[in-house]
């Protein structure tokens, strides 16, 4: 009799989330998202999975994001053929993020294939395609927020809002092998309280065991007022020089239909009916198609403005949508006045590419990075100074001013982590997944020292996961690890 926990992503990194739960001689697993980087990160995608699929019972997803289900459709294609439990929002959303994702799989493999063939090399498969996609679809059982059910034998889910994105679940698991009864709480990638469209996260506060993530663990975002101002200020300068475009990478789903919502609330206040605003992603156009499908989500400010403005749906209304290729190639003929929101967020891959390679290089032009940028990617590129950025196989020199807007982040801060966490009753250990080493470090730091007139509990163990370790969760409190 055994229930154990191992890590296989999102160790001391913020992508490519996997955790493996076994209870006995079954096995659940928690996400199985894509590795997102450098090529070199992203070339790991491509390595044996630490654990055959064929032996795992059911999966659960946490939500949509890909370094959380990226990976989907290889499991499916090397052998599982278990069920996928998670929100019915985000296997909506899934539907239309993991056909883009094997796209992209599809188009890098027939790039890499034309380079191969010039060598007289033999040429690759793509990672997954779109027919591994639509099997793996079949898997998905949809859920609701509050549902209980068994996805193993010895373990009960539950699902929680976590308030990151439209579907994000805090997974409840209630383990127990027949002489011990444990509960892990996961947070998934946690959102923050008080932000726009979406309901707060959820707060729990009985857990033997937290596994939290921690990507933004070493710092504060600026308040929701101060970032409102902030992105005035950026467009008030624009419009006042009115001499170039403004470029916003955005993730497809959650920050681009926040966007959509602010710029209709502010359209007034900022001035924007002198711009043209873009959204030239399909795929973010589909997602706010399912956002508006999933309105009983949404938080009530929302629903509220809604009820109140019939007929103006603040994520239809003063946005022209992009949708061809052709459409999106003629905004690069247009040299003022046009805000583009466009995919992918961290700026390596999408259409994005293509308006920083006519626009990067223009000092009359402005780029908003609102959102986190993994190591290695050309938005880590320009929020860290680069001078210049590799595109098509081109050199573009930086000369756009760049802003960084942290307040938008979808991700709880230091604080917000804090403040979740010790929600939880007594303090229970707590393992860091899903954060960069400084950031985690961090945020450890500031959990286990005495702060304040009242000072909090420190947790009653605290780990930093690292690749492949594994937890003996019958010997809880105590983190007793085994690796390998």
């Amino acid at each position: 009799m055994s229930m154990s926990l191992q890590f296989w992503g999102a160790t001391q990194e913020v992508t490519g989330s996997c955790h493996l739960l076994r209870v006995n001689d079954a096995s659940l697993l928690l996400d199985c998202g894509l590795i997102q980087g450098g090529r070199q990160d992203e070339l790991r995608n491509h390595e044996a999975f630490p654990f055959a699929p064929e032996s795992l019972t059911a999966v659960v997803l946490s939500h949509a994001h890909i370094d959380h289900s990226g990976r989907l459709p290889l499991l499916v294609k090397q052998g599982f053929s278990g069920p996928i439990y998670t929100h019915k929002a985000t296997m909506d959303l899934c539907a239309i993020m993991l056909k883009d994702a094997a796209m992209l799989q599809q188009r890098d493999a027939e790039r890499q294939n034309r380079k191969r063939a010039k060598q007289d090399l033999e040429p690759i498969e793509p990672l997954f395609t779109e027919e591994d996609v639509e099997l793996a679809l079949t898997r998905f059982i949809p859920l609701d927020y509050g549902t209980k059910l068994d996805p193993i034998p010895g373990v009960t889910l539950c699902l929680s809002d976590a308030g990151h994105i439209l579907g994000s679940a805090l997974l409840e698991l209630w383990i127990n092998d027949g002489n011990t009864q444990k509960k892990l709480v996961f947070s998934g990638d946690l959102g923050r309280a008080g932000m726009p469209i979406l309901k707060d996260p959820t707060l729990i506060q009985q857990a033997d065991l937290v596994l939290m993530e921690s990507t933004y663990g070493d710092r504060l975002h600026r308040s929701w007022e101060a970032t409102l101002e902030e992105l005035k200020g950026i467009f008030a300068t624009a419009i006042s020089e009115s001499r170039g475009n403004i470029l916003i990478p955005a993730f497809s789903v959650g920050r681009a239909q926040e966007l959509l919502y602010l710029f209709h609330l502010y359209a007034g206040e900022w001035d924007l009916s002198r711009w043209k605003i873009c959204l030239d992603s399909p795929m973010a156009i589909e997602a706010t198609k399912v956002y508006i499908n999933n309105y009983p989500l949404m938080d009530e400010d929302f629903k509220r403005f809604v009820h109140q403005h019939p007929g103006q749906h603040p994520l239809l209304s003063g946005i022209e949508f992009i949708q061809s290729t052709e459409e999106s190639m003629e905004l690069n003929d247009v040299h003022q006045g046009l805000i583009i929101i466009a995919g992918s967020g961290m700026c390596n891959g999408g259409r994005i590419r293509c308006h920083l390679e006519h626009n990067l290089w223009r000092p009359e032009c402005d780029i908003i990075i609102c959102g986190f940028q993994a190591l290695g990617t050309p938005g880590r590129l320009l929020v860290d100074g680069a001078s210049e950025l590799t595109i098509n196989g081109n050199s573009v020199n930086v000369a756009a001013r760049i802003h960084t807007v942290g307040g938008l982040s979808a991700h709880a801060d230091q604080a917000e982590l804090l403040r979740w966490y010790r929600e939880f009753e007594g303090a229970p250990p707590l393992i860091l997944v899903h954060g960069e080493p400084d950031a985690q470090r961090q945020l450890l730091s500031v959990l286990e020292h005495a702060d304040g007139v009242q000072p909090k509990p420190r947790p009653q163990a605290s780990a930093i996961a690292t690749e492949g370790d594994k937890l003996d969760l019958s010997r809880l409190p105590e983190l007793s690890w085994v690796v390998g």
